[in-house]
């Protein structure tokens, strides 16, 4: 069983002057829900390399177990830090993709060429695909075979406009997550602000907020299964 986890390569929040990336507890839930179901893990980014980590994502509020045995982690931490190039990836050399959120794919990911294709690839071929927060963002531009936005019609969640106002960025980024799924023709759900919800939609699975970044990635496991 081969996963691939895309990550973002962006860092800038907006105009803001501060930092972003991708949200560690959004990568490390899911890499060990992986990783402990016996999974063989590939790792890659626009750039490749290094991704860069929302700084906010690391401070003790937000740590959780899965983030502190993620930065213990010795094998973890050079996968993270070696991430494959998208361009250089195949769809066809894994069963599943998934995405983790933070604020920075609403930048690169959801306008990568390359993400694009990836996705629409995996469509077409019958392979899961997750995305957990801001992490259904990637799905913008995404079309179905006939065309149609890949949302459309699907039950989906993602990162609440309460959740953005919440934290204040509702004018820093360049889209609202809930309000693009909507947009595109998605039956947007969602739970309560900060609890895990999921939604899984034939073979497509998103997530909320962090909080559902493990219940995604066991979602996506068990389409897998």
């Amino acid at each position: 069983m081969n996963v691939l986890i895309v990550l973002t390569s962006h860092d800038q929040l907006g105009d803001t002057g501060a930092k972003t990336g991708f949200w560690l507890e959004e990568l490390a839930a899911p890499y060990y829900a992986f990783i402990d179901a016996g999974a063989s893990l590939t790792l890659a980014s626009p750039k490749g390399g290094q991704p860069p980590l929302d700084p906010k994502s690391n401070e003790p509020d937000s740590q959780t177990d899965a983030t502190r045995r993620f930065e213990a982690d010795t094998a973890a931490m050079q996968a993270l830090a070696n991430t494959r190039k998208l361009a250089d990836v195949s769809i066809a050399d894994f069963d599943a993709v998934f995405y983790p959120g933070g604020h920075g794919p609403l930048w690169d990911l959801a306008e990568d060429h390359d993400s694009i294709m990836l996705l629409e690839s995996a469509d077409r071929a019958g392979k899961p695909i997750g995305a957990v927060c801001h992490a259904p963002g990637v799905l913008r531009h995404v079309k179905d075979s006939d065309g149609k936005p890949l949302v459309n019609g699907r039950s989906v969640t993602g990162f609440a406009n309460s959740e953005e106002d919440a934290v204040g960025l509702t004018q820093a980024v360049p889209f609202l997550v809930e309000d693009m799924l909507k947009d595109n023709g998605g039956r947007y759900t969602k739970g309560d602000d900060w609890q895990s919800h999921v939604e899984v939609d034939g073979l497509l699975v998103t997530g909320q907020n962090p909080a559902s970044s493990e219940a995604s990635a066991l979602a996506l496991l068990k389409l897998l299964s």
